[in-house]
């Protein structure tokens, strides 16, 4: 069973566990609504804790694997007939190359703890497309007390993960390709040097890019007093990892999310910005939230 909403997102690294994600999709499940931006501080499943998930060449099988389930494709099929541009027996979803890594911005780096990377992993994705030509991203976690199990527990339309991982191979072959909390913002980063990967990006660092030195020192003075334990995370604020004020507000993007097997929402589903995750009950779907429509710089 896949579940479903609408909401204005940006995107956040867990540095927590289990525990609270379960808190969190608990209080969706009780009030349908979740506001506010995503903190570091919210986390991801059990699965995705701590040492997180692995992108080895046997967990990236078993995420496309999980994709292609009937049940995953049923539930692609009513995601992209939501809004009437095709109908659900028409959809015809397939399952469009291999899953890939996608990294978000680690804590620690923020921190400046030693030798920590400049992105963890959070999940694997892999591109789904329809019959007309709609395509949606499936986020994949290990499940809970199975080896080598894999389920989707989040689908989000368009195609930014597959999409900004072959862009990065193209620009930094062998490097991370990681994005931001909050401002969603993509970049590439090999050795000492950090590059962008769209026009958030752009605005962050040039379209040259910056050394890894330059990118820790923008990044730990926008983030570093909102890391997990902070003043500001213990008074219950959210919004962790916003942009400057001045900085333009990102576009809609849609999506849909499961929570397969009882295991809570990923932290890449929690509610950010001046939007809302509001509960649809969407014949067993759930659409999670609005993700924006991303272009390269």
């Amino acid at each position: 069973m896949i579940p479903s909403t609408a909401r204005t997102a940006h995107h956040s690294r867990t540095a927590d566990h289990s525990r609270t994600a379960r808190s969190a999709a608990a209080s969706l499940a009780a009030t349908g609504i979740l506001t506010g931006a995503a903190l570091l501080t919210v986390a991801a499943p059990g699965a995705a804790a701590a040492t997180g998930p692995t992108a080895g060449p046997a967990a990236l099988a078993a995420a496309r694997h999980a994709a292609t389930e009937p049940t995953t494709l049923d539930t692609l099929a009513r995601f992209f007939a939501r809004e009437g541009a095709v109908t659900r027996s028409a959809a015809a979803p397939r399952i469009e190359g291999a899953a890939v890594p996608v990294n978000t911005l680690d804590p620690d780096f923020v921190a400046g703890k030693p030798g920590a990377p400049v992105a963890r992993l959070d999940y694997l994705a892999t591109t789904a497309v329809s019959s007309d030509g709609q395509k949606a991203s499936l986020w994949t976690l290990p499940k809970e007390g199975k080896d080598g199990g894999w389920q989707v527990v989040n689908i989000a339309s368009g195609d930014d993960e597959t999409r900004y991982a072959a862009e990065g191979t193209r620009r930094l072959p062998g490097g991370t390709v990681f994005r931001e909390p909050q401002t969603d913002a993509w970049f590439v980063q090999k050795g000492t040097k950090v590059l962008p990967l769209d026009r958030d990006a752009v605005r962050a660092v040039g379209a040259r890019g910056t050394t890894l030195a330059a990118y820790r020192a923008r990044v730990r003075a926008a983030y570093g007093d909102k890391l997990p334990g902070s003043g500001y995370a213990r008074s219950g604020k959210a919004g962790g990892y916003a942009p400057p004020a001045a900085a333009p507000a990102p576009e809609p993007r849609t999506a849909a999310a499961s929570t397969a097997s009882g295991t809570a929402l990923t932290a890449t589903s929690a509610a950010a910005g001046a939007g809302a995750l509001v509960v649809l009950a969407l014949s067993g779907l759930t659409v999670l939230r609005n993700r924006r429509r991303r272009e390269t710089p």
